[in-house]
């Protein structure tokens, strides 16, 4: 392979700046660069976890040779992550002959607004949609702002104001639009295929050129914290204090980025985000669409990666479960070595995965369900929208011409310290009619499968309840039967 170019700085757009920096710290937060540095105090820290919006801006980024605008959360987006981007925050808005911008007129119109903190958040996120699509549905609207929340206005007002943006000015002649074709060279002349190293030892963070630059990186500094969207390690930060340096952050990095499909396969890249996935899987596999939308707000889906939600090994991710049932394979790498392994193997024990030193994910492979299987994913919650799982159960089924169960995967997140398979429900079921009765016996192997804690939540009964009450729905819907039992207020799925 040919020798890497180095380069010691950090290079991206902010609103109409070109901006070098060489001082860059691996958990320096663009929020807090924004604020501290640029005294660009419109974004705002509400949550400082990816909650609440306040703190949204957009983020230019080239995919495919095309710029795409995405609102993240600059609470826990990394800076040293920017490298190539075109970060606009809410200062940078404006509209014709010095009046308002569409969005922001649209608030004020509308009432939209009251104690104000919240109110540049909304803004970003609507301007975002805006510019994507002027004329919005209810759902578009509802579905953009999932991520921010108001506590005093409501949002009836706000989305009276999100229908009426394109009164106030036409999406093709704002400032963003204009300028596409030069940020868009100004972005593809940073992307040079250089590796980037800043600092040393505990302040070092480096960006690597592409997929096999990070194989490379890695073998010489295993042990280095490896971030692609921040959604969960931006949280060790802001969060746990903790120290993650030396980091390495892969978000955008050419090899691990692609999405494709053959033979009935899809392969996603580690680096591919869950809104990047969101348009192939929910239309090859329906079920994960309205799973993938309640994966945090939009800003979450935007930063998040499917190979992270994996890689953490969280026993609360939302997509292991599923994968699982699929029978979803992992490709890992350490240099130019690669294993593929099923996903469910990959989780050993809390905290700990089938990952070498040096070694990283680098792809998952995700079977289409074949005609005639079954599918299904539930996730419990709290409250629907932009809430962390309880727990989730994922269920694939293929039934014989004689009504039997021919196959059957069962997995759950929530239940224990890794995604698990209800391996002792499976057997009970595997060969048995497909009926209520079959079902009902089969639940007395839960107790033996999992064994769920109490936290903040739900309770251990809870989950052993509610893991019960979901292969029933599942059996009900599969089955065209009525439902045996009542879902709990707390099912939101």
């Amino acid at each position: 392979m040919a020798k890497v170019k180095i380069r010691n700085e950090i290079r991206f757009i902010l609103n109409g700046e070109d901006v070098a920096l060489t001082t860059v710290a691996p958990d320096e937060t663009l929020l807090d660069w924004l604020r501290l540095n640029r005294s660009l105090r419109g974004s705002k820290e509400g949550c400082a976890e990816g909650d609440c919006g306040a703190c949204t801006v957009l983020v230019g980024r080239l995919s495919g040779g095309r710029l795409v605008y995405e609102s993240v959360n600059a609470c826990i987006r990394f800076l040293g992550s920017l490298d190539g981007t075109h970060v606009v925050t809410v200062e940078h808005l404006r509209g014709e002959a010095g009046r308002l911008h569409p969005v922001q007129q649209a608030m004020v119109d509308f009432h939209g607004s009251q104690c104000g903190f919240c109110t540049p958040g909304f803004v970003m996120s609507l301007y975002g949609l805006w510019m994507r699509s002027p004329e919005p549905s209810d759902a578009a609207i509802e579905k953009a702002l999932q991520g921010n929340l108001c506590r005093c206005t409501g949002y009836e007002a706000i989305v009276r104001a999100a229908r009426a943006i394109s009164s106030y000015g036409k999406a093709a002649k704002d400032p963003l639009a204009a300028e596409r074709k030069a940020i868009t060279a100004k972005l593809a002349a940073i992307h040079d295929g250089a590796r980037i190293e800043i600092g040393a030892g505990k302040t070092r963070l480096v960006v690597p050129a592409d997929a096999d630059d990070l194989a490379s990186v890695l073998k010489k500094e295993p042990n280095a914290t490896i971030v692609a969207g921040s959604t969960d390690v931006g949280l060790w930060v802001t969060k746990h204090m903790r120290d993650i340096s030396p980091v390495i952050f892969i978000g955008n990095l050419d090899g691990l980025c692609a999405i494709s499909e053959d033979k009935g396969i899809i392969s996603i890249g580690a680096g591919v985000t869950y809104t990047e996935a969101f348009s192939t899987l929910a239309k090859r596999i329906p079920t994960l669409g309205p799973l993938f939308d309640r994966i945090g707000g939009e800003q979450v889906r935007n930063m998040g990666t499917i190979g992270g939600n994996i890689a953490n090994g969280s026993p609360i991710g939302d997509t292991p479960p599923p994968l699982i049932a699929l029978g979803a394979q992992l490709t890992l790498r350490r240099g130019k070595k690669r294993r593929t392994i099923p996903v469910e193997d990959f989780f050993i024990a809390y905290g700990k995965q089938d990952r070498q030193p040096g070694e990283f994910v680098e792809a998952v492979h995700v079977p289409v369900p074949a005609k005639g299987t079954k599918f299904a994913v539930y996730k419990i919650t709290k409250r629907r929208d932009e809430d962390i799982t309880a727990a989730l159960g994922a269920f694939f089924l293929v039934l014989a011409r004689d009504g039997t169960v021919a196959d059957i995967c069962i997995a759950y997140g929530g239940m224990a310290a890794t995604p698990k398979r209800a391996l002792g429900v499976e057997k009970a079921l595997l060969g048995k009619a497909w009926t209520e009765e079959t079902v009902q016996a089969a639940m007395a192997e839960y107790a033996m499968d999992f064994t769920p804690l109490t936290d903040m939540r739900a309770s251990a009964e809870y989950r052993a309840l509610a893991a019960k009450n979901l292969l029933l729905r599942f059996f009900a819907e599969t089955s065209g039967t009525k439902a045996p039992f009542q879902v709990s207020r707390h099912e939101a799925a």
